[in-house]
């Protein structure tokens, strides 16, 4: 392989781009080859060259060598899709294997209908397929469900008797199943002897239909389980929801794989266990399993909503050991995760030494500064990318927004969605609509967000009238809170957020007749309220806590110090927010009582007995933070000289010295 790079080093230094079909020196195909499938082919201008040296020493003629060339094309992600079959257009009567090259890279660059435009132009060629392209066909038909080009390619597989190939019946039964053709995928997974990868192909496709009693069974019986089959099952049960039965197939494997580990994973992420993803992640490390790129970014995920800051900075620093790059999508994934674990700072670090940045990278620290309320900074970022011919998206412009209403910017979050179309040929949708409404509710200009909205060129969904609603309650407008409500509990009537958020209104305004009613509507419409839940990382393992939950092993610990803090806070003026407390507590001990057992309120008091003395407590809620807990949380912070960081579902939080860095706006 060295002297390979030697020789294609040489050829990029020496020869020039000069193109000819007649060959000028007496470079071998082999010399050829080892020069388009060395690591040299790392540029735009190396390809290139590779590319002039090709067709000047008339090797372009030889296929090998073209479709080795077309490929290199398809790999490099350099001259892309359009590069790539330009020059196979170039190729002469391409056999067989350029065929291949130019199906196969369609068909992974997410291309299955060209895919499909191709072969017919193959077949139209009198070129001779074989396994390898009915295997990308079944592959292409299965992925856009055209189950008629299908049977045609099931007919032909059938006419060369080619068919009782392996891998070739398993494509056949995964185009069958994806399109829900479960009894021909059965027929072909019978013709001849059972095969353990068909039989993966077969349990895959009950699995993503939904079948899982047939999944299983034909899991029973699969005469060879090697981990493949085992690891189709784990993933099988994960997307269809069942967590326990994915785990306990986990359990139970005799050898897993880094598959099996990164299926359990992600399965967990997908269905937002978050916390059980970092356990599965923590075993893996003890078994020594070290894990690639693409498992770290979903391990990251993890961190970023659970606020694992310490596995989030342990992955850093295992990335950094073992030289692992830092591509786009890993160095986002750490932007996201430091930005949502409340060190803003080292997102800015990790962002700024990012060799390569995507728009989602600048998404996603423009979204990380927005949910600190650091607006002016989110606005310079974007000015910023824009000095770098970089083009926003709708992405960017949510986040953007999103600073804007965060950060009292409404006259800015106003031009910037007026310019979105005009300047940036972004068509403004509802969630940018709903964060101008957001921006223009939080600074008091409630008839301005109704004039909006009425204005929108869409029809105006719950979450644009929920941002109002919330506008209303900050600025006591019951006439406009009570008729935005109104809206929501017909367009939302499941949500019980949206019931707690008018019945705060109406108990503010002393109109306790209207709140009682309301949560009277709540019961007949059998609607559950979520519960409050915060997590609180503690060397590397993560804590999780619910509303009054004492199943903690420390609980009785936690509940004496969470008394001991409620009695020193209520001594410098702490008194329950009563009005906040809704639905079925009638009694004022009993309102009490339901404040104090708040889930931050509980993560703080295990922070406080199980950290050092004057170190941050940093936690993460899955409800917005209520104003009881805010109030309480700012005179923790003083009395305790703690910092204390929380992370709602809108915004981060930073207490210090008796202050919240929200200003109290959030």
């Amino acid at each position: 392989m060295k002297a390979a790079a030697r020789t294609a080093t040489g050829l990029l230094h020496h020869l020039k781009p000069e193109e000819s079909s007649t060959p000028t020196s007496n470079l071998t195909q082999k010399t050829i080859l080892e020069l388009l499938n060395t690591r040299c082919i790392n540029s735009v201008r190396n390809l290139k060259q590779a590319h002039a040296i090709v067709l000047r020493t008339g090797h372009f003629q030889d296929h090998y060598v073209a479709g080795t060339l077309v490929k290199c094309y398809f790999d490099s992600g350099l001259g892309g899709l359009d590069m790539a079959i330009k020059v196979f257009d170039s190729v002469h009567r391409p056999n067989v294997f350029v065929w291949n090259v130019v199906l196969k890279g369609c068909l992974e660059r997410e291309k299955p209908w060209m895919v499909l435009s191709l072969y017919y132009e193959m077949v139209l060629s009198d070129s001779r397929a074989n396994k390898f392209t009915y295997t990308t066909m079944f592959k292409a038909c299965g992925e856009v469900g055209a189950v008629d080009e299908g049977f045609q390619i099931h007919g032909r597989c059938l006419k060369s008797g080619i068919l009782f190939d392996g891998h070739m019946k398993s494509s056949g039964i995964q185009m069958y199943a994806s399109s829900g053709y479960f009894p021909e995928a059965r027929k072909l997974l019978e013709l001849g002897k059972y095969d353990v990868v068909c039989c993966n192909a077969m349990i895959d496709g009950y699995m993503k239909s939904g079948n899982v009693k047939e999944a299983k069974n034909l899991f029973e019986k699969t005469p060879e389980r090697n981990t493949g089959t085992w690891n189709t099952m784990v993933t099988g049960y994960a997307k269809n929801g069942m967590f326990e039965d994915s785990r306990k197939v986990f359990e139970e494997m005799p050898e897993r794989d880094e598959i099996s580990w990164s299926g359990m994973i992600d399965g967990y992420i997908q269905g937002g266990y978050y916390k059980e993803a970092i356990e599965i992640f923590d075993q893996m490390q003890k078994q020594k399993i070290r894990p690639r790129r693409f498992m770290l970014s979903s391990v990251l995920a993890a961190c970023a909503n659970t606020g694992a800051l310490d596995q989030g900075r342990w992955i850093h620093a295992y990335t950094r050991k073992n030289s692992i790059k830092l591509d786009s999508v890993l160095g986002t994934a750490f932007v996201d995760m430091y930005a949502k674990c409340g060190r803003i700072d080292l997102a800015w670090e990790v962002f700024e030494t990012m060799k390569e940045k995507e728009v989602f990278s600048w998404n996603a620290m423009i979204g990380g500064l927005a949910i600190h309320g650091r607006a002016d900074e989110a606005v310079e970022l974007f000015f910023k990318m824009q000095r770098q011919k970089l083009r926003p998206n709708t992405v960017t412009f949510v986040n953007l927004l999103n600073a804007c209403a965060h950060g009292s910017l409404a006259d800015k979050a106003m031009k910037i969605l007026s310019s979105m179309k005009n300047l940036y040929e972004v068509e403004p949708e509802t969630e940018h609509y709903c964060c101008v409404v957001d921006a223009l509710g939080r600074a008091g200009r409630l008839e301005e967000a109704e004039e909006l909205i009425e204005s929108m060129p869409m029809e105006p969904n719950a979450a644009v009238y929920g941002a109002l609603l919330g506008s209303c309650r900050v600025h006591g407008n019951t006439e406009l809170g009570d008729k935005i409500g109104q809206i929501l509990l017909d367009l939302d009537p499941s949500n019980s957020g949206r019931y707690a958020l008018l019945s705060n209104i109406y108990a503010e305004a002393g109109k306790w007749e209207k709140a009682s009613e309301l949560r009277k509507l709540m019961k007949e419409r059998k609607v559950k309220t979520d519960p409050g839940i915060s997590f609180l990382e503690l060397q590397g393992r993560v804590h999780e806590f619910k509303t009054g939950d004492t199943s903690h092993p420390q609980a009785e610990e936690i509940f004496s110090q969470l008394d001991s803090v409620i009695e020193r806070i209520e001594s410098e003026g702490y008194s329950p927010g009563k009005t906040r407390v809704l639905f079925n507590v009638e009694e004022e001990d009993e309102k009490d009582t339901s404040l104090k057992y708040h889930s931050e309120k509980i993560a703080i008091a295990f922070g406080l007995i199980s950290t050092e003395k004057g170190s941050s407590i940093r936690i993460v809620k899955n409800l917005r933070i209520c104003e009881d807990c805010h109030s309480a949380i700012k005179l923790v912070s003083t009395v305790y000289e703690r910092e204390i960081v929380v992370r709602d579902r809108v915004r981060y939080h930073h207490f210090k010295n008796g202050a919240c860095s929200c200003n109290d706006f959030w």
